[in-house]
């Protein structure tokens, strides 16, 4: 299983929109891809970084999983977010391994 983590950190005055955004849409549209299994969001609260942290958390049972997502719908959804949010939020990516 993996963890393939989204954290952007959204200027203090578009973080509630993007809050909104993200549970009634992106979320629903990363999942309709059939690729994960799971997901969660959390917000980070001793973020030192000005503005609000958010990490999107999505659960891969295989490395195909994953890598067929970043193929083939990571790039529209991802140009998706930028569209709805440009010059006000950053995201980074990491992915992780289950090992308990």
């Amino acid at each position: 299983m993996l963890l393939y983590n989204v954290t952007t950190i959204i200027e203090d005055n578009s973080a509630d929109r993007w809050l909104q955004w993200m549970q009634e849409t992106h979320i629903q549209q990363v999942m309709e891809t059939g690729l994960f299994v799971s997901y969660r969001l959390l917000k980070v609260i001793d973020s030192p970084n000005e503005g609000v942290t958010y990490c999107a958390q999505y659960v891969a049972e295989n490395m195909d999983n994953y890598l067929e997502y970043k193929d083939k719908f990571a790039p529209t959804l991802q140009d998706k977010v930028n569209e709805n949010f440009k010059n006000q939020q950053v995201s980074f990516t990491s992915l992780m391994e289950y090992l308990a």
